[in-house]
């Protein structure tokens, strides 16, 4: 009796060994096999291809190895004592004030707080977008425990220090005399962060590179879609915006009048200076006509042209005053 409990009990085993050893790995997913808890490595022990992207004392901490990932597929098959540990690759998106650790952290995961330069109280809406790092996958599965929480926690630290030292570029639109007035006017931090979302995701893009060598994750792109004040100086931030809107708007239309005055007084100057070059043209080749009739015909020539001219000049006038000389 007891042979025959043995020999089910060892069946058994030996159909769960089987039939339980098979295992696939979906079109999304990513497998590492760990023997007796240690996945297998590659050869090259050295995960990160862009080291210069961390500090120098930074090298070492998140030096992972390279591991062995099995690629979509299947079946395959392991042992007892052997482990999958499986992984999506495909893209996610989230919220940027997303706390896998504490649900009722950022107004419920909604809505993430971070002050400016000066000192406004600001609410930030927005999303990133982030997939696990096939590359450097260890960093994922066994270098941190909860490698979200670590990803989301750098990011938003990031963000707020960029904010709190964020400060926008002032237009030069009309040169020194619009620079006059912002300065006059002061700069306004929100407008700045407002005029410049595409600055600052650009920058959150750079800074969050090293997240691929740190946690094995990628942040692909983060997409900051909403600045908003606090209600108590909503009102008053529009009206300063306005009241800005309004000096700005008022220094254009002076530039503009003034351009235009200064196009008009150039058109003027242009004319009358072709007016004047067109009289003296006429003055120099009258000049060179009586020169050569001087050196054709000799003085007799010349004076019979200037009674001629005389003539017609008389035939124009309305009166004729005679000098006590005797001249006309």
């Amino acid at each position: 009796m007891i042979i025959f409990i043995t020999i089910g009990v060892l069946l058994f085993l030996v159909c769960r060994v089987l039939f339980m050893g098979f295992y696939t790995v979906n079109q999304n997913e990513r497998a590492v096999k760990t023997v007796f808890g240690r996945a297998k490595r590659l050869n090259n022990p050295d995960s990160s291809e862009a080291p210069s992207t961390l500090r120098e004392d930074e090298r070492e901490r998140y030096d992972f190895p390279a591991l062995e990932v099995i690629q979509p597929g299947g079946p395959y098959f392991k042992w007892p004592w052997e482990k999958i540990h499986k992984v999506s690759v495909a893209t996610n998106t989230a919220n940027m004030a997303y706390d896998p650790e504490f649900p009722t952290a950022n107004k419920n995961n909604t809505v993430l707080d971070a002050v400016t330069k000066d000192q406004l109280n600001i609410e930030l809406t927005g999303q990133i977008r982030y997939r696990v790092s096939e590359r450097n996958i260890y960093a994922y599965l066994f270098g941190v425990k909860n490698p979200i929480a670590y990803v989301m926690g750098y990011f938003v630290a990031v963000l707020r220090e960029r904010i709190a030292n964020f400060t926008g570029q002032q237009e030069t639109v009309h040169g020194d005399l619009q620079n006059e007035i912002e300065q006059d006017v002061g700069s306004i931090s929100i407008n700045d962060l407002r005029k410049n979302l595409r600055v600052l995701n650009d920058h959150m893009d750079k800074e969050c590179v090293v997240s691929e060598t740190r946690y094995g994750v990628i942040l692909e792109a983060s997409l900051i879609t909403g600045i908003d004040p606090p209600d108590e100086v909503d009102s008053a931030l529009a009206a300063i915006n306005t009241a800005h809107n309004q000096v700005s708007s008022d220094i254009s239309l002076a530039q503009a009048a003034a351009d235009q005055k200064i196009v008009q007084s150039k058109r003027v100057v242009e004319i009358e200076t072709l007016k004047a070059e067109s009289e003296t043209e006429g003055l120099r080749l009258l000049a060179d006509e009586l020169s050569e009739l001087k050196k054709r015909g000799g003085k007799t020539a010349l004076d019979a042209y200037v009674r001629n001219a005389k003539l017609a000049l008389y035939n124009q006038t309305k009166a004729i005053y005679k000098s006590e000389e005797g001249g006309f």
